[in-house]
């Protein structure tokens, strides 16, 4: 038996210097075949990676964490890129015992009441699935970029995640806001009509609205929290 051949954080960075988004995402496919994922939260800078992937033949699987608070707009986006790419965007949702044992010992809103209860929400909804789908593979490409915010600016391309024991790589990481929105107009790419109403980052509806001129692009989410590093636990170091 041929063992499998190990990268470095340092060795995949000089295999993908010099290559464009899409020539990097085919050259990951190729060196882990079928252990290469993308997880799309269906907003834009997903969808532009979504489109760099399936309009581009690459065999990388897409999933999406449902987490059942979704808004109707980004199902309706789902929808729509199903279609337009003649593909299925693999859901993964949080475990029904676990969300019935939150619910009925915390209610339906615990998530405003304290910190602590919105990361248990949050963990049940999204970091849970996010294992499973993780699990078995080597790369995990995400639509993270520098400028969402200040925890993000330290994060570099590729990353190693020692709590899933795999590479991240976040193609759009120096990609500009603007730069984004040229490529989705630009492809004609379907995205998220929240976008064009303030919702810079789109997630569940109860803990995502919309941002004022000004505020910082996370600002929406959990907008209740006064934490200027807020995350849902699906990037955690």
């Amino acid at each position: 038996m041929i063992a499998e051949p190990s990268y470095t954080i340092d060795s995949l960075a000089e295999r993908l210097a010099g290559k464009s988004e899409v020539e990097s995402l085919q050259t990951l496919a190729e060196l882990f075949p079928g252990q290469v994922v993308f997880s799309s939260s269906l907003g834009y800078e997903d969808q532009v990676i979504t489109d760099m992937i399936l309009a581009n033949n690459l065999p990388i699987r897409i999933f999406s964490l449902d987490t059942g608070r979704m808004f109707n707009e980004t199902y309706q986006v789902w929808q729509k890129t199903n279609s337009r790419y003649d593909t299925k965007i693999e859901a993964y949702f949080p475990k029904g015992e676990s969300v019935e044992k939150l619910l009925n010992e915390k209610g339906p809103f615990s998530f405003y009441e304290s910190v602590e209860n919105r990361k248990e929400c949050c963990f049940i909804r999204k970091v849970e699935p996010l294992n499973r789908a993780l699990k078995g593979n080597k790369i995990w490409v995400t639509g993270i970029r520098a400028e969402q915010s200040q925890n993000r600016q330290t994060m570099t391309q590729l990353e190693a995640d020692e709590a899933h024991q795999l590479i991240k790589f976040h193609p759009l990481m120096n990609w500009s806001f603007d730069e984004v929105k040229a490529y989705v107009r630009q492809h004609n790419v379907p995205y998220n009509p929240l976008h064009d109403r303030g919702f810079v980052s789109i997630g569940c509806q109860p803990c995502t609205r919309a941002i004022q001129e000004g505020e910082d692009f996370r600002a929406g989410r959990w907008w209740w929290e006064d934490n200027s590093k807020k995350e849902c636990g699906l990037h955690a170091k």
